[in-house]
């Protein structure tokens, strides 16, 4: 099944489909130099090519949505660049979902130049959907939104991280009692309303977090969950948090999966075995 970009089709229904088809699993493409090492490639743009395009074009073929780590790119200047573009290409050519991890936030025309450069109608690098940060104010964000709706495009505000330090920011409270990320998640839920069978935006929630410090109730978005993994959270703890059908949960993984490489077929098992875990109703994680 082909989930590129179709015409006027909105993010949150092609999201659906190919979790539908393909599972939850989010897949991180995440070339660290350090996993670029293990892997035996130089740490230079030619293996950071060899890398990007190995991973991607199995974790592509395997997943809904894909996510590059953008600042592993950028970090190679120019040519890295364009190596990410040509990621972003391949996991299309694919039939994956792109979540571009870029964690943008900024004011008036700095935010409208970063929203044409990913999820405008002729966007430089052109991703389904990315990382966005509400941390200027979630207001700073809603032309970005209304913009990558209106192109078929989703974004991701990040809401409660899975970072140690983001609860000193995160679960402060507001005047009227909710907690700075609760805030960011009713402001994501007032765009979604009555969008069916899923909103185009969607929250980043860690895996890593206690239950009941967020209500998502009412989101009617996607919820990408990092933390599952390298970074401890198991399934029986996104279930916890999310509930036992992980309704809209795509589960993020990266380092867990990339470090059976650079052989596609170890890979490709390590894919498999993770949406395995994922599928069974009985995993518990341990």
């Amino acid at each position: 099944m082909s989930t590129a970009f179709s015409g006027s089709e909105r993010f949150g229904a092609r999201l659906a489909k190919a979790v539908a088809a393909r599972g939850p699993l989010c897949a991180g493409i995440d070339p660290h130099p350090g996993l670029i090492e293990a892997w035996g490639l130089p740490v230079d743009v030619s293996g950071l090519e060899r890398f990007a395009l190995s991973a991607t074009e199995v974790l592509a073929a395997h997943t809904a949505i894909v996510k590059p780590q953008s600042a592993f790119f950028e970090s190679f200047g120019a040519a890295g660049v364009r190596v990410l573009e040509r990621v972003v290409s391949t996991a299309r050519d694919a039939g994956a979902l792109v979540l571009l991890d870029v964690k943008r936030g900024d004011i008036g025309s700095t935010m409208a130049a970063y929203t044409a450069a990913y999820v405008a109608d002729g966007a430089a690098i052109a991703a389904d959907a990315i990382t966005v940060s509400p941390y200027l104010g979630f207001g700073s964000l809603e032309q970005c939104a209304a913009t990558a709706v209106a192109a078929g495009r989703g974004i991701f505000v990040l809401a409660r991280t899975s970072n140690p330090e983001a609860g000193e920011v995160q679960n402060a409270k507001l005047p009227d009692g909710r907690t700075v990320a609760q805030a960011i998640v009713d402001s994501a839920a007032a765009l979604n309303a009555c969008a069916e069978p899923l909103g185009d935006v969607g929250v980043v929630v860690g895996a890593t977090i206690k239950p009941g410090e967020l209500d998502l109730s009412r989101l009617n978005g996607p919820v990408l969950a990092p933390g599952f993994g390298a970074q401890g959270a198991t399934v029986a703890d996104l279930r916890a948090l999310f509930g036992a059908s992980l309704p809209g949960v795509l589960p993020a993984s990266s380092r867990d999966i990339l470090k059976h490489g650079p052989e596609q077929p170890a890979l490709r098992q390590a894919v498999e075995r993770v949406a395995e875990v994922l599928a069974d109703p009985q995993e518990n994680g341990q």
